[in-house]
Formats: structure tokens, sequence, C-alpha cells
């Protein structure tokens, strides 16, 4: 390194206690970036120097991964623009040759390139490496000595002692940022767990999985997949501050990161925008990601993935471990809350089997038997009116002995007998839903169901309703509902859509309410370009003033973000 000679002017001598009181200074914080900003400013004041800054080194040894400045205004450094990356220059040299570097002149240096436009002049320049346990953290530069001169070595003896010093309060942060971290993510992974053991909806669960690992990770967007049934991995559950239209859709397993992550490997890009293996468009606007697989016991459940926004802060080896570990505790999460929920399930299919045994064995007997009695009193009335009431009655009857059956049938079937046609599985969860409820909703249903309607608006509208007929039974106490699919809609933008109405005469949604179902149909609507919103029921009789009314829409064929 070219190191320029002393001052012709005599130094003065260090100034200990100026020297002792920035010592002190520097180690009165644990917090990281407020420590690095004290030092800069202890260090200016010092030298006597006009600005000041440290290049914090990237942990692969090649640029910068944070530059900390003092002396240099905000609107200034706003019209700088970027910071300065290390990769070259003076500042990429001094990173690959950590050795006290004094020039008179700045730009006389064959290793200076220049500064880029509206930076302040800079002649005199300083730099000495900062050291953390042996180990190369970053460079402290000084530039712009007051009065013109170059610095002494006075200026560079103290600077050296300050930067071994700040090597230990730099430690000490390191070490305490670490600790608040892992707190962090600690208290992240007992949020997820409590969430998906105690959630009554499974997505509601997943969203928490996502929100909390792009909250911990400093990330854009938080997105949770699952393996979806032609292949590949499918977004279920996305957060970011904006609706994201990726919901539903599916990442094909030709996809070279989606086989790494089916193969239970994590995945780290530096730029997802940029990577070769990325064949998607979903990821143009992002950069640094996590791809991190959800897997237990070997068993793979799905992928958490957190990106961060283009030419964001890389990833450290401590976020990715940390990372890697929320994944694995969110995994196991997820397996106990599958496991609880197959016990509940479980459950729920022998009362249901109970219930169609009741059904057929003993009520659809009994009525059977009921009229057989009330035919052979038709024969034996000689009033006409006597009788034809009663041969109203028994048609009655045959038609309840009718509708039990389909309700047996209904609860019988498994769910790998699920129709594909959109109206056939709309029937099919309102005859479930009627077991619980004690009562069947009526139905109806305008224009196209079938035709009209495309697969993935057709699978979330059926979610939309379980959610919706789930809210009613678990909450409103109703003796009725009434459900419409509108296949004929026009929405707000032009576009054909379909809209599902669940009306309820129940006691309504109170004011604090829970509204987790609530949002699911809203994040749904929204994921496909729709919308969701509920008011007032029917009422008890029908006319008004009590109740809920949830309304769901959605086009046809969503134009979703590209995958």
């Amino acid at each position: 390194m070219s190191v320029v000679p002393a001052s012709p002017r005599p130094d003065s001598g260090p100034d200990v206690p100026r020297l002792l009181e920035a010592v002190r200074s520097i180690g009165s914080g644990l917090e990281l970036h407020s420590t690095l900003d004290r030092i800069c400013e202890k260090a200016a004041e010092l030298a006597d120097a006009r600005y000041a800054a440290i290049g914090v080194v990237a942990e692969d040894g090649e640029g910068l991964a944070d530059f900390v400045f003092h002396g240099v205004d905000e609107e200034t450094a706003r019209r700088i623009g970027q910071l300065p990356d290390g990769h070259k220059g003076l500042l990429g040299a001094l990173i690959h040759d950590p050795a006290p570097v004094r020039l008179a002149q700045l730009d006389e240096d064959t290793r200076a390139c220049g500064f880029p436009e509206h930076h302040p002049a800079m002649r005199s320049f300083l730099g000495v490496p900062i050291r953390v346990q042996g180990e190369i953290f970053g460079n402290l530069y000084l530039a712009e000595k007051r009065g013109g001169g170059p610095f002494t070595d006075d200026d560079l003896n103290m600077v050296r002692v300050l930067a071994a010093e700040a090597g230990i309060a730099i430690g000490n942060a390191r070490l305490y940022e670490a600790a608040q971290q892992r707190e962090r993510w600690i208290d992240g992974s007992v949020a997820v767990t409590r969430a998906l053991l105690s959630a009554d909806d499974a997505e509601d669960a997943l969203q928490v999985v996502a929100e909390q690992a792009r909250r911990l990770s400093g990330s854009v967007a938080g997105v949770v997949l699952l393996p979806a049934a032609e292949g590949g991995l499918e977004i279920s559950a996305v957060a970011k501050d904006r609706p994201s239209k990726v919901l539903g859709a599916v990442v094909p397993p030709e996809s070279e990161l989606v086989a790494e992550l089916l193969d239970g490997e994590a995945v780290f890009l530096d730029d997802a925008a940029t990577d070769p293996r990325m064949v998607t468009d979903f990821a143009r606007e992002y950069g640094p990601t996590m791809m991190l697989p959800l897997q237990c016991g070997g068993r793979l459940l799905g992928a958490l993935v957190t990106p961060r926004e283009r030419g964001g802060r890389p990833f450290t080896e401590t976020e990715r471990t940390l990372a890697t570990h929320f994944a694995s505790q969110a995994a196991l999460a997820l397996m106990m809350a599958e496991a609880q929920r197959d016990r509940e399930r479980l459950a729920v299919y022998e009362d249901r089997d109970r219930i169609a045994r009741d059904l057929h064995d003993l009520v659809i007997q009994r009525l059977f038997a009921t009229g057989m009695l009330l035919e052979s009193a038709q024969r034996n009335s000689a009033v006409p009116e006597v009788r034809e009431g009663v041969e109203k009655a028994v048609d009655e009857l045959d038609v309840t002995i009718q509708e039990i059956r389909t309700a047996v049938f209904a609860l019988q079937k498994g769910p790998a007998e699920s129709p594909s046609g959109l109206r056939t599985r709309v029937l099919r969860e309102i005859n479930m839903a009627a077991v619980p409820l004690g009562f069947r909703p009526t139905h109806r249903f305008v224009g196209p169901v079938d035709t009209a309607v495309g697969e993935l608006t057709g699978k979330n509208l059926i979610a939309a309703l379980r959610e919706a007929l789930s809210n009613a039974f678990r909450h409103a106490g109703a003796s009725r509902i009434d459900v419409v699919v509108d296949a004929t809609v026009v929405l707000p933008d032009g576009r054909q859509g379909v809209r599902l109405t669940v009306a309820d005469n129940g006691v309504g949604i109170p004011e604090g309410g829970r509204r987790s179902g609530l949002r699911n149909l809203g994040r749904r609507a929204e994921s496909l370009g729709g919308d969701s919103w509920y008011g007032p029921g029917p009422g008890a009789d029908g006319g008004g003033g009590g109740g809920t009314t949830v309304v769901w829409q959605a086009p046809h064929a969503p134009q979703a973000e590209p995958v």
C-alpha cells in the first residue's frame, strides 16, 4: 500500500483524553448499525476529518455487504444514488489487501476510479481495517482532512487504536444481534406452532406461516407451496403488501428448482430474476431468495419461499440457518396439525356412518311404516276430503324418504369419489353441510355453471362455499340458508364472472367477532381478480333484518400473474 510521509508540520502527539472518550462512546450500545454510526462519528472527530465511512465486507469476501457513512447529508446521498459495492477501485483493493493506507491526494492513486456525479470532493484519505475476533469485518475510511492538509502519523495511530476497540464493540453488537435474531425466530416458530394446532382453518394457519416467515426474514413476500395433485407445487398461501394473483397457481414439476425442493433440498438464489433455473415469470421482480423444503420424518409437506426485492441485501449464513430451522419447525407443526385434523375427520366420518345407519335403519323404516298406516286409513275412510289429505301426506312422506336416502348416500360417499362438475360439487357440499346443520340449505343455479366457470375459479368457489357454510354452522345458529351460484355476472371491470351468495337467518356477525373466515374468502377472491363482502341476511321470517349474507365473486377464467 502507498503510504504518504507524515506532514512536515510537527505532530502535537495523540489526544489521549479524546481517544479515551471515543473508545468509551463506541462501546456504549449493543445495536450493530448504531454502533457503526458512532464509530464513524468518533473517528471523524479524532482525525479532524470531514467524512467517514465503514465498508462491511460481504461473507464471501467479495464486495461490500453494507456501507455506513458520516458527513454526507441525506439530500446529497440521494443524488449520488447507489452506495459503493466494493467490487472495484480503492475500496475494492482494501478488501483484498486489508492494511492501513494514507494518501495526500486520493485521485493520484492508480487504484482510484473517480467519484460518481454529485459526490463531494475528497483529497486526503486514510483507511484502516477493522478486525473482529481476528477476522476482517470491514474497513474504516476517513477523507478530507479539515484545513486542507494530509492526515498525520498521530491521526493514523489514534484511528488504528479506535479501529481495534471498534472490533471489540462490533463483536459484542454482533453477538447481541445474533441472540436477538434467534429469539425472534424462536418466537415466530412458537407462534406458527400455536396457530397450526389451534386454527379451525388450515388455510388460515398456512397464512400465519407465510406472514411469520416474511417478517422474520425481512423479505417482501412469504409464500407457502403444497404438493399439487397433478405434480409440482401449488401456491397455497401468500403474504405480501398487495394482493397476489398467484394463489392457487401450480409451479410445474419440470422446473429444476421444484425438483430440488421435492427432493428435500434447500435452494438459495442470489438473484431470482436472473437465475437460469427460474423458468417462470413469477420471480422477475425479486432478488435474493430462500426456497426451503417443509419436511419432517422424511416426508415432504411443501415448501417455503421468502424473496427479497431486486437489489436487496443477500441473506447471511446465519439467516439461512435460522430460516432452515424455522422451516423444519413449521413442517413438524404442519404434520402435528394434520394428524390432529385426521383424528377429527375420522371422528366426523364415524359420526356420519352412525347417522347414516340410523337414518336408514330407523327413520326410513318408521316413515315407511307410517305411510303404510296412512294408506290403510285412506282406504277405510269414506270422507273424500280425508282421503285427499291422507294421500297428500303419503306423497310428502315418499318425497321425504327419497331426500333422506339422498342424504344417506352423500354421508357414505368418500372424498375420492368427488365428481368433477362444479354444479355437482356444490350440491355435494350442501348435502354434507345438511348433517351438522340439521336441515338442508336451499340452492339455485343461474347460467352455465359447469361450462363457463374455469377449474381454478371453481376450486376456489367450492372452498369459499365450504368456508361460508362452516361459519354459518359454527357461529350463526341459523335455521335457513340459501345458496345461489350465478355464472352470468358481469364484474366491475367488464369481465364475465361467477358470484356465490350464501345467506342465513342466524344471529349475524357481532361487533368484535372473529373475521378470519371472511378474510380467507377475501384473499381467495382477490387472488383471482375478484372480491368478497358481507351484509345483513334475510331475517328469521325471510323478510330481512337478521342473519348474514356473504357474497364471493371472481372471473370465470382469471388472468393470474405469471408463475
